[in-house]
């Protein structure tokens, strides 16, 4: 188990990733790709120096998170489900690229099937981790609402001249060939995009610039895409991770520490599928948690969270959490559309003696049910009203004025008419 470092030095862990640079920047869509790359740890370290509040910012994040874990909502593995939306944006620079709704679509149900540990991978699992796997308490749904309050599919397609992007940020800003961000404190921002240098993500930890956050995926990633070993859709499950404060398994250095105390310690990332167990650091018999999300593993390989991870990401939806604005987020309600006027029907002849004719172009008579009143709102049981000639009868009905109720499915209409 892991001893939990709270000093504020804590955010300004490095990761020394083995991306050499890559001249084809399609080098993940081919079978010679090797090893899972993420660059979200570079992307914190470059976020300090270039902001050294943001070391204070992530302290504050992790002593929160500290308390957390210590209370018995977090002990006990309960909470309310947290269910975020999702605003895809899709910047393509060829038609490949410009991935299709039924792959965002199948995006979204992993994600969901993995953060509820409903994957059916999950019976994968060595009995030795059975204990430590958990399902979260987070969902998604792509976004119904926009931030104007207008009704949304939740996802915004930009062709480009860019050919890739790297982890610069470049692609969440329109100006520079990308999309810009949703409000970070109503909506999680997924970019899919041709990331080069053999790059598969990267996602912004929590308590960074608004303007950036969310997460970046290689828009080959996705169910169904082309990236061989890495196309089920687990990176998006990866960088989502990161965006809810979840560290690499291994640390980020050699035996390191990512918080957590129910993962192992491990010597390093796995790629690949190893063979379990694998035992590193003294972690046996049990080994390396090489399943777990968290790892560097193909996706056919990675399929788990722990409930220590889980009760981490649980953090950040708490009082004062950092991601707490979520819970009341309307991103994910469509807003509701205005009813059609109801419709006028001609009525004749009016004033009527014996029957009274009602007219609709958009209803059959069959179609509707008609009721009436009189001027002191009783209802009169004395008019009949004949669906097959759309008749009313009201031969029986004393002289005088009377109103009319005609029910078209849920459009409600009241006229008037007059009986001589």
């Amino acid at each position: 188990m892991k001893q939990h470092f709270y000093a504020l030095a804590l955010g300004l862990l490095t990761v020394a990733l083995p991306a050499a640079a890559q001249n084809n920047a399609s080098f993940l869509e081919k079978e010679a790709a090797a090893k899972r790359q993420c660059a979200a740890m570079d992307v914190l370290e470059a976020q300090i120096a270039a902001d050294p509040s943001r070391a204070k910012r992530m302290a504050d994040i992790e002593a929160h998170t500290r308390a957390f874990e210590s209370t018995p909502v977090a002990q006990r593995g309960t909470g309310v489900t947290i269910t975020i939306p999702v605003v895809v944006h899709v910047v393509y620079n060829t038609a490949a690229q410009n991935v299709s709704q039924a792959q965002i679509d199948a995006q979204i149900r992993v994600l969901n099937e993995d953060f509820a540990k409903t994957n059916a991978d999950i019976s994968n699992l060595p009995a030795g981790f059975l204990d430590e796997a958990g399902s979260t308490n987070v969902q998604f749904v792509l976004a119904k609402r926009s931030p104007t309050g207008a009704a949304t599919t939740g996802v915004i397609r930009r062709q480009t001249k860019t050919r890739s992007f790297s982890s610069n940020d470049f692609v969440k800003y329109t100006s520079r060939g990308g999309s810009d961000a949703w409000p970070a404190d109503k909506y999680l921002n997924l970019w899919l995009c041709n990331l080069g240098n053999g790059l598969l993500g990267y996602a912004q930890f929590p308590g960074g610039p608004a303007a950036t956050d969310g997460v970046v995926c290689l828009y080959s990633s996705v169910p169904g895409g082309t990236a061989s070993n890495y196309n089920k859709g687990r990176t998006a499950t990866h960088e989502v991770g990161h965006w809810l404060n979840l560290r690499h398994i291994w640390g980020d250095a050699t035996c390191g520490n990512d918080f957590v105390a129910d993962t192992p310690t491990q010597q390093t990332s796995n790629g690949g599928c190893p063979s379990y167990p694998k035992v590193t650091c003294s972690n046996g018999p049990d080994g390396d948690m090489f399943m777990n999300y968290m790892d560097y593993t193909y996706d056919a390989c990675m399929y788990m969270f722990t409930n220590g991870q889980s009760a981490r990401m649980d953090a950040l939806f708490t009082t004062g959490g950092a991601r707490a604005s979520l819970i009341t987020s309307n991103g994910g309600i469509a807003p509701r559309t205005a009813m059609a006027a109801a419709p006028a029907y001609s009525l004749y002849p009016n004033p009527a003696t014996d029957v009274l004719n009602l007219r609709n172009g958009a209803a059959t008579p069959a179609e509707l049910s008609v009721t009436v009143y009189d001027i002191h709102g009783l209802q009169l049981k004395g008019a009949r009203y004949d669906a097959a000639t759309g008749q009313l009868d009201v031969r029986n009905l004393p002289k005088g004025m009377y109103r009319l109720t005609i029910k078209n499915g849920d459009q409600v209409t009241q006229q008037s008419f007059i009986k001589e």
